[in-house]
This record gives C-alpha cells, structure tokens and sequence, in this order.
C-alpha cells in the first residue's frame, strides 16, 4: 500500500490523513478527494482508496471527525448492533454541519492541489453515505474546482432542509454522477427526482441513478449491506466518470 499519512492544515484545527498513490509509476496523478462515510477512517476505506489510488490517481483520505478526538475505528456490524454506539455514532456525524463541510474541503483541495504527486487543479472526488452528501456539498460550495463529482449510497441529497446539497448546485461546472440504492430510504425516488431537477435547471452535466437490487452501504467491504456486484460497478463508473473528467486534461 503506497500510502502516507500527514495532517491537514483546517479552520477549525489539524485534520489528520493519508494520501495514497499508485503502487506503480511516477507521478504526478490527478488528485481526488475520498469523503469516507459515516463509520469513520478504517482498514476498510484504506483499501478502497488505494484501490483507487491504482487506477492512477493521488488520493486524500481525510478523518472528518477530527474536531473529535481520536476514536478507535469502528465495526459497522458491532455499531449496529449495539444502541449505545449508535447514539455515539449519531454524535459524530452531526457535528459536521454546511459551514464545516464547506470550509473543510477547501483545506482540502487546497492541500492535495499543492502536493508534488498531484498535478494541480481541477480535482475529482467521490464519497461514500455521508460522504457522497459532502461531495455535492463540496461541489456547490467550490463549483469550478471539482471536474467530476461522484456520491455513492449518499443520504440527505436532496431535502426539506435548508442545507440541503441540491440548494447550491448553481454554477458547478464538473460533472456529477450520484447512485443511490432501491432499498434505501436515505435517497427515495422523490429525492432523485428533486435533485436531478436542481441539476437540470442549473445546467450541471449529470447522472443520478437508483440501483436496482442494493442497499443503502453497498460499495463499502465491510458494511453489512456491502454487494460484491454493485461494488464493482461503482469502481467501473469511476474509472469512467474520472478517466473522462480528469485524465483527458
């Protein structure tokens, strides 16, 4: 695993991460920001990033529960079966508010586009759960930054919230690719319809889809919902999405 592990410069503090590079090759790579999920840093989303990392990207992997405290990493099926950890969990993921996603993932891209291995703006990004929201989030709130936006099994999209992500969709200028699952009640069919109408009249190049067959957490190899099959196609619609938005230019 070519992985490093720093700490980013935020707002709010340090953030620590880990920036991971292609096994093989010299760079540099176009770099993309991983916005991990819910359930926090952990072996699981090491081995997604680099797995992204070797399709031939320089990939930041930051702990957005910084603002925290360390935490042990985290079992979802153990988290899940246990309300205690839930509430914990719960916990976590609101202390990140529009304000604080926003002002992180500019620390961010700023922080990956200045790396050596990276070759500079624009960047992609992909997250996972709560991270596909902070994607879009980031998105709209740096709309010329980021050539390709991807949101996998993302909650809170497209909602009566005053934050919601497709509120600041005007002006993104990278293409968008959201995937949602059929048996998942954190992107319904009437959030799909709302987002992809507030993609539409702002002119933003998209794809927002509802995967037939998956749950909410398919992507992600150690979730309880993880489907091998729905895994693979999102690494497929990434090297596509990223090939396409990122490696052409």
């Amino acid at each position: 695993m070519a992985r490093t592990d720093l700490t980013v410069p935020t707002r709010d503090g340090h953030c620590p991460a880990s920036l991971f590079t292609p096994a093989q090759g010299n760079g540099p790579w176009p770099g993309v920001v991983f916005f991990m999920d819910g359930l926090g840093i952990r072996p699981a989303l090491f081995q997604m990033a680099q797995q992204l990392a070797d399709m031939g990207y320089a990939v930041l992997l930051p702990d957005l529960y910084y603002r925290t405290g360390p935490y042990e990493p985290m079992v979802p099926a153990k988290v899940f079966a246990d309300p205690a950890l839930i509430d914990n969990l719960m916990r976590m993921i609101g202390t990140l508010d529009r304000d604080r996603k926003v002002a992180d993932a500019g620390a961010f891209m700023d922080f990956l586009a200045a790396r050596p291995e990276v070759q500079g703006l624009p960047l992609g990004t992909t997250g996972y759960c709560m991270g596909g929201n902070i994607a879009l989030t980031a998105a709209g709130g740096f709309p010329q930054r980021l050539a390709a936006i991807a949101s996998f099994h993302g909650g809170g999209m497209a909602t009566d919230q005053a934050d919601s992500p497709h509120r600041f969709v005007e002006g993104i200028t990278g293409t968008v690719y959201v995937a949602g699952a059929d048996a998942d009640t954190h992107f319904t069919q009437e959030q799909k319809d709302t987002l992809e109408q507030a993609l539409n009249e702002a002119g933003v190049p998209h794809t927002v889809e509802i995967w037939a067959g998956a749950h909410h957490g398919f992507a992600v190899p150690d979730h309880p919902a993880f489907d091998a099959a729905a895994s693979e196609r999102h690494w497929k619609v990434l090297a596509d999405l990223f090939g396409r938005s990122l490696h052409a230019r």
